[in-house]
């Protein structure tokens, strides 16, 4: 055994550890040799909370395509036969229902976490950027998967959705065709999302781990967004950050499995367990709760606002100015490390921002609200409101914020930040 391979006192560990140092590369990763600030809160768990949905996704999602028939005429059948006949086809079904729900969920809490405290400022831009690109990747997964059990707000969100690339110049309407695999959605597209569903999962999986990659290079940001100065800001992550992990996953699955045994279908869509009828519109196509926002936001520009009321000639139509602003809303996110002009990271010592932060996250809630009502009256205007201070507060109040905000003054170190809590606890 050489002098760098690292002992464990179990021989067959050790025995193992000579050929293939992975106990090591575990350790140093997730492990006791693996040095992480002493501060952080149970608001750092979603993370790897989304890692363990990740799995149980990809784990469900295989014992379902075995099962399921991606054709047209059978694929809503299928989907039946693994509820009724199929042992335990309607836990995997409803596990894997569920777990995208709370998937959404923990990453949604994991990005809003990330801006509260700055985590997307140098240097860990990289790390920011490629969480986006999860995301996006995300999106484009559970929406191919929306369609696979071909029911009604399956099959005309398909249609929807996909007519969205048709604003695409020169290119949009041959890539429709190619999405459909003909001029209508049909069998073919079936096939192509089923594959699409399938293979993605594996591309988030490839894109976590360079995420993690990327973290362990410069360390966790943490609450004070002060960086590691020496051994007195950090511990080990294991036991103490595996025991809390623990704890946030036990506390995750009570609200997780509670839904998927009690109130499975409480985030369906009724119209979904409808078998696809081309001939027949639903009256308001609405897409899964974690797409609203953005589908607030498409809806949101007005026809009169692109013609100029009839002073200026139109460019673009209503239709593709809502494309873009959809996509724009979700890349803007990407840039927050140059947008935020701010030199502090933690909005524990940004009192403007902190404020701020709250009116943003309303305002996402707001557009969440919006989008699942019909484009009509004033939940129209409220949606245009909410549109206009989403893309606001990212192009215009950061990058102003950071140049007049007043900060408080940093703590010297974390260690310094965490003493002084305990003594301001203590009197």
């Amino acid at each position: 055994m050489s002098e760098n391979t690292r002992k464990f006192k179990n021989p067959v560990i050790n025995w193992i550890e000579y050929r293939l140092p992975i106990f090591s590369f575990i350790d140093d990763s997730v492990g006791s040799n693996y040095p992480s600030p002493r501060n952080l809160t149970y608001w750092w768990n979603f993370g790897s909370l989304a890692g363990v949905t990740l799995v149980v996704m990809i784990a469900t999602g295989i014992f379902l395509a075995m099962n399921y028939t991606p054709h047209v005429d059978m694929a809503f059948d299928s989907v039946e036969r693994i509820m009724r006949d199929v042992n335990y086809g309607w836990l995997m079904r409803y596990v894997h229902m569920n777990g995208g729900t709370m998937f959404f969920i923990a990453v949604y809490i994991h990005i809003f976490r990330g801006m509260y405290y700055g985590s997307y400022k140098e240097p860990r831009e990289l790390l920011w950027i490629i969480g986006i690109v999860i995301f996006l990747a995300m999106m484009a997964t559970a929406f191919v998967g929306y369609v696979l059990p071909w029911g009604q707000m399956s099959f005309w969100g398909a249609t929807v959705i996909t007519n969205l690339f048709s604003v695409i110049p020169f290119f949009g309407d041959s890539i429709v065709q190619w999405l459909w695999g003909g001029f209508s959605v049909d069998n073919p597209t079936l096939n192509r999302f089923f594959s699409f569903h399938f293979l993605l999962p594996f591309v988030i999986f490839a894109l976590v781990f360079l995420h993690l990659w990327a973290l362990h290079e410069h360390k966790s940001n943490n609450p004070t967004g002060v960086e590691i100065k020496g051994d007195a800001d950090v511990i080990p992550f294991h036991p103490y950050y595996t025991a809390k992990d623990a704890f946030g996953l036990g506390v995750f699955l009570i609200f997780f499995l509670g839904f998927t045994f009690f109130a499975p279908n409480f985030f369906g869509e009724p119209e979904n367990y409808i078998r696809a009828n081309p001939l027949v519109t639903p009256a308001e196509i609405v897409p899964e709760w974690y797409f609203l926002p953005y589908y607030a936001i498409l809806r949101a520009v007005p026809d009169n606002f692109i013609d100029a009321w009839g002073i200026l000639p139109v460019i673009i139509t209503a239709k593709e100015a809502g494309v873009i602003l959809m996509f724009a809303s979700i890349i803007a996110l990407a840039f927050l490390p140059w947008l935020d002009s701010s030199k502090v990271r933690s909005a524990k010592y940004r009192p403007i921002y902190k404020r701020l932060f709250w009116v943003f996250v309303a305002d996402t809630f707001v557009l969440g609200y919006i989008g699942a009502h019909p484009a009509e009256g004033h939940f129209l205007l409220i949606g245009r409101i909410a549109t206009a201070y989403y893309f606001f507060h990212l192009l215009i109040l950061l990058p102003l914020l950071g140049r007049f905000e007043k900060t408080r003054p940093l703590p010297e170190s974390i260690s310094a930040s965490v003493t002084n809590a305990s003594s301001e606890e203590g009197q």
